[in-house]
């Protein structure tokens, strides 16, 4: 069984916290199975999109996967990315980070 979203996402900004970075959640979507996608952001403002694993490559453990959409991309291109995903999914979670590295703060899958 997956964890909730809603959680998940309060699991995860905790933990960014106690790791020394910021977080915020940008826009709240859908308590129970909202889609979650995170914006890493870097110093130098380029930043990162993470979005939800393609199915095909989601264990049954329920652990939630995500795959690297952008990499070291302009925030217009990031915001251009999530405003497509809002079209498609409306109650999709927004996850804003700012921190030195990801880590292990999301299970990131190689999607080649």
């Amino acid at each position: 069984m997956r964890l909730r979203s809603d959680i998940f996402v309060a699991a995860l900004t905790r933990r960014v916290f106690s790791q020394g970075g910021f977080a915020a959640v940008e826009q709240r979507g859908a308590d129970q199975a909202g889609a979650i996608f995170v914006r890493l952001r870097f110093r130098d403002g380029r930043e990162d999109l993470y979005g939800p694993a393609p199915q095909m490559m989601i264990e049954e453990d329920g652990e939630r996967r995500f795959e690297k959409r952008l990499s070291l991309a302009e925030r217009d291109e990031v915001d251009a990315a999530i405003a497509r995903e809002r079209r498609f999914d409306s109650d999709l979670w927004l996850v804003e980070i700012e921190t030195d590295a990801l880590g292990d703060l999301l299970t990131v899958i190689d999607g080649t």
